[in-house]
């Protein structure tokens, strides 16, 4: 469970730049999350309530944003959202791609601090 690990390394990440600015409190973690970063969800969001116990986070939010598949066709010269992560085409034209935009996000992007 990889999560976890994930999880540890969000809550000390926040804890440093909440004493960066002087103890400040953290109210939540705002998280991008790719469809195809092999983190599952549901684990990430119940491992960082387990790692937050008894720190300066405890009480504190993990705000996940989910990220869709976006792969670029070819054929249409476009961005395209697939309709499977197991199926890499173009939901209009059918052609296959492997140019891959946007899914496989795992990044912080906001922390919600109040000083």
């Amino acid at each position: 469970m990889h999560e976890l690990s994930i999880a540890m390394s969000i809550v000390e990440m926040a804890q440093e730049e909440a004493e960066r600015r002087g103890g400040a409190q953290v109210q939540a973690v705002h998280l991008r999350l790719g469809l195809l970063s092999g983190v599952v969800k549901e684990a990430l969001l119940s491992s960082y309530e387990m790692v937050c116990h008894s720190t300066p986070l405890e009480g504190s939010q993990l705000l996940i944003e989910e990220i869709p598949v976006e792969v670029f066709c070819p054929q249409c010269a476009v961005p395209r959202l697939v309709r499977s992560i197991q199926w890499f085409c173009c939901p209009e034209c059918g052609t296959a791609t492997p140019t891959v935009l946007h899914g496989k996000e795992l990044e912080v992007v906001a922390l919600e601090i109040t000083e």
